[in-house]
């Protein structure tokens, strides 16, 4: 008999429309704000525990939750309604933890159980209903989960029942998604919640990586001590990650001598803590929580939320195959989540540790992990269930190219795809193992050399990275996890034993105990991240994908010559990455585990000046060895020289005022005529480099022999020769030309961009009544008009108009100047002269 609070619950209300909506159309988009009970009295009315006969009527129920917290707090709150314990009508199953029996009809799950299960078997035999609880959070097996089952509600079993459960009203795109399906409401029982905004005094920095300012979280702990002033009530306090948790928990550890408990809540917190914070108190109650808090059961007794306004999400540097969480502005939607939280069960208060003013500027919703996120999990569910480029699956957003492209890239490097990418045996056993892509790689290949249980347990350190008082050295975390007696260890055992099973039978099991410890985890750590091996390069080191890596100061790891790097990140605006968790490993067994990234040949290239030319060994992007290469080939060196040119600029050359002046007059008439005259651009040239230096980057192996490279007689083979049009160079684009007193002037073109110029001294072009013209006289010439002393007095294009208009201006400026010089009143009919004292 269920207890008589389930039909106090909201959601009662909406159960028949709900059973309707599955008889019509055998899928439901269920709207139920928090607490209105849909994550507990929705899956036993679907399963018949919640009616007249209290006695399930049909095949189980499915609930899946998005986080292990979650799944264990519904199972056990609906075991309660039922007089229960969990594991009989109602269980639960996450990874490493299983409760359920034979009797059991209303299973719940992670999301992650449920996409393996659909791998394993899609008829889902026994399972009459899937829930899909919080979908709105977009978590990307959630995503997964629910495209896989409406494939199989399409293909094998159109009678199995989906309910898509979400705590906002942003219902139309999953009805889409679920072909039309029917949107069934709950009246929401919301008490009000009063805003607080509770800025610090001061600015704080914003949050770069996973780095939050102190200053921030010594705000969010005095905001907690105001809240517990100003309000009755236990105090629920969201923070973005588990170290930020631990910093404000020691602000607040004075607390208890006031007779208030502050509680760690978080998806690595032992599970009695977890139990704690959703069971009534006997002492008022500060509960700090990541964002595991936003959604899952009440909590009783909290009356007040204080915001920190931040929160975690993946993100991925695909270019550098570096994972890492990143702290970001909470959005719209979680704070009110989170808001909603303070009125559960009473009014309530939010006090928002932000101005109100930046809060418009924060994003409405959270970014779809799919979106964000490492997608080789992804990539290699997708293939085993027979769709690799994922283009059939009915996702609320397409996966990104470039992730999905990285991902396959990954998957076929360890043998998980074949070359058309569908998944291979391997990566079907891979897929079953219940882990990332790289880390079930890891377990199996490392089970053959250092035997299952080593294997397993290394793994699972780097499945659940170890807390931070475990140091950034693996093996010393793996021997502290092995002897110490806290909730991560017994975690981390769990999962070992779990792992250990799966790694059973690998193929050349034994020799482990070979293996040291330090060189174990790092060839562990090896297997799964290869281009993360890493050598030391003067204070940091370099990993063989190219990235220069740091380790943290007072490092115990520093004086390793080699590491295998398990967990690394890179701050904002820092070109290295930051090592975050390591193992030693030697060079042999760095050469051992990243075997595909080991290659050898000859390379000639242009090195600082000079052509170097060698064969070398390299792991990735490190040099293991290298020795010259005698005989490189002149076809390699003539590439190596031409790569030196193209990379340091045609500046490498001699350019002398007649080079630079042919340049000038080519480009000129490419621009004015176009070809035959070729583009004079360094683009152009460099691009023609073989055409015009040919002989030269023969004879070339350094910077020098360049440098004595006439640029400019080496420009003439680009003249058009062979059209004949060659011959008309000096015609078209003279370099000088004759003007009234005799004087050959020459002609600057500058770079060919601009109007070719004539400087010339007045005197000189008296009589001259036209402006010179070049380029079969389509050009005129920018006359720069000389005062005696050779200074500009006058710019024209136009002699004409000057001599009729301009020139009066400058006789009358410069005949007093420059007495002795004529200066006729019509100097279109005067005589030119080129002397510098007048003829008498």
């Amino acid at each position: 008999m269920i207890r008589s609070e389930a039909a106090s619950l909201p959601v009662a209300a909406a159960l028949p429309e709900l059973r309707a909506a599955l008889a019509d159309h055998g899928c439901a988009v269920l709207a139920a704000p928090p607490g209105t009970g849909k994550t507990t009295l929705v899956p036993l009315a679907l399963a018949g525990l919640h009616g007249p006969s209290g006695a399930a009527d049909g095949p189980r129920v499915v609930v899946a939750e998005p986080r292990r917290m979650a799944a264990r707090a519904a199972a056990r709150r609906m075991a309660w309604l039922l007089g229960e314990e969990a594991g009989g009508r109602v269980g639960f199953t996450v990874r490493g933890e299983r409760k359920v029996s034979p009797a059991t009809v209303v299973e719940v799950v992670t999301t992650g159980v449920l996409v393996q299960r659909l791998l394993r078997d899609p008829e889902l035999p026994g399972v009459g209903t899937v829930v899909l609880d919080e979908c709105h959070e977009r978590h990307l097996d959630a995503d997964t989960a629910l495209a896989f089952l409406l494939d199989v509600r399409a293909a094998l079993r159109p009678g199995l029942r989906i309910v898509a459960a979400s705590a906002t009203t942003d219902t139309a795109a999953w009805s889409a998604l679920l072909d039309g399906a029917p949107v069934v409401r709950a009246a929401s029982v919301a008490h009000p919640v009063e805003v607080v905004w509770a800025p610090p005094a001061r600015p704080v920095r914003p949050p770069d990586g996973t780095r939050v300012d102190p200053a921030l979280l010594e705000h969010v702990a005095a905001v907690v001590r105001r809240a517990l002033r100003e309000r009755a009530g236990d105090v629920l306090c969201f923070l973005p990650g588990v170290g930020e948790i631990a910093r404000v928990a020691g602000a607040l550890a004075g607390l208890a001598g006031d007779g208030i408990d502050v509680l760690q809540v978080h998806g690595r917190a032992p599970a009695a803590v977890q139990e704690a914070a959703l069971s009534p108190g006997t002492r008022r109650r500060v509960l700090l929580a990541t964002s595991v808090a936003e959604s899952s059961l009440t909590v009783p007794g909290v009356r007040v939320v204080v915001d920190s306004g931040l929160a975690r999400e993946p993100r991925t540097d695909h270019a550098r195959g570096l994972g890492a969480l990143a702290t970001v502005r909470v959005s719209h939607a979680a704070a009110d989540q989170r808001a909603g939280r303070a009125g559960r069960e009473a009014p309530g208060t939010v006090y928002r540790c932000w101005p109100e003013a930046e809060f418009a500027g924060y994003p409405r919703f959270p970014a779809p992990e799919i979106a964000v996120a490492d997608l080789t999990g992804f990539a290699l569910q997708a293939a085993c269930w027979g769709d690799p480029a994922a283009a059939g699956l009915a996702l609320p957003d397409a996966p990104p190219a470039g992730a999905m492209a990285a991902a396959r890239g990954t998957l076929r490097a360890i043998g998980a795809l074949d070359p058309d990418g569908r998944a291979t045996p391997r990566g079907h056993r891979l897929a079953a193992a219940g882990l990332p892509p790289r880390l079930a790689r890891a377990l199996l290949d490392a089970a053959g050399t250092l035997g299952a249980r080593r294997a397993a347990e290394v793994v699972a350190l780097l499945s659940e990275e170890p807390p931070r008082e475990y140091g950034d050295d693996l093996a010393a975390a793996w021997r502290r996890a092995a002897s110490a007696r806290d909730g991560y260890a017994e975690r981390w055992r769990r999962e070992a034993r779990r792992l250990a099973s799966v790694a059973a039978g690998a193929d050349g099991e034994g020799a482990g105990h070979r293996w040291p410890d330090d060189a174990a985890a790092g060839y562990v750590v090896a297997l799964a991240f290869p281009e993360r091996v890493a050598r030391r390069r003067g204070g940091g080191y370099l990993m063989a994908s190219g990235t220069a890596a740091d380790p943290v100061p007072g490092t115990g790891l520093s004086g390793a010559a080699w590491l295998a790097v398990a967990v690394a990140d890179r701050p904002v605006g820092s070109a290295s990455a930051r090592i975050r968790l390591a193992a030693a490993v030697d060079e042999e067994t760095a050469r051992l585990a990243a075997a595909p990234l080991l290659s050898a040949g000859e390379e000639v290239g242009w090195d600082h000046g000079d052509v170097v030319a060698r064969h070398v060994e390299r792991l990735g992007a490190i040099e293991l060895s290298e020795r010259p290469l005698r005989e490189p080939g002149r076809e390699r060196l003539r590439a190596a020289v031409l790569t030196g040119l193209r990379q340091e600029g045609l500046g490498l050359l001699r350019w002398g005022r007649e080079a630079v002046a042919l340049r000038g007059r080519l480009a000129f008439l490419h621009r004015e005529l176009g070809a035959p005259w070729p583009p004079m651009s360094d683009e152009a040239l460099l691009a023609a480099a073989d055409e015009w230096l040919g002989p030269e980057l023969d004879a070339a192996r350094r910077r020098a022999d360049l440098e004595r490279v006439d640029a400019g007689a080496a420009l003439t083979r680009l003249l058009p020769w062979a059209s004949g049009a060659a011959a008309r160079f000096e015609e078209l684009a003279p370099q000088r030309v004759e003007v009234p007193s005799g004087s050959r002037v020459r002609i600057e073109y500058g770079d060919g961009s601009g109007p070719p110029v004539l400087a010339v001294k007045v005197q000189e072009l008296f009589g001259l009544r036209r402006t010179p013209r070049i380029a079969d006289g389509r050009v005129p010439l920018l006359v720069h008009l000389l005062s005696p002393a050779g200074r500009p007095a006058a710019v024209t294009a136009d002699l004409e108009s000057f001599w009729r208009d301009g020139y009066r201006a400058v006789r009358a400026e410069l005949r007093g100047r420059y007495p002795r010089h004529p200066w006729p009143e019509d100097p279109a009919t005067a005589e030119p002269t080129r002397r510098t004292n007048p003829r008498r």
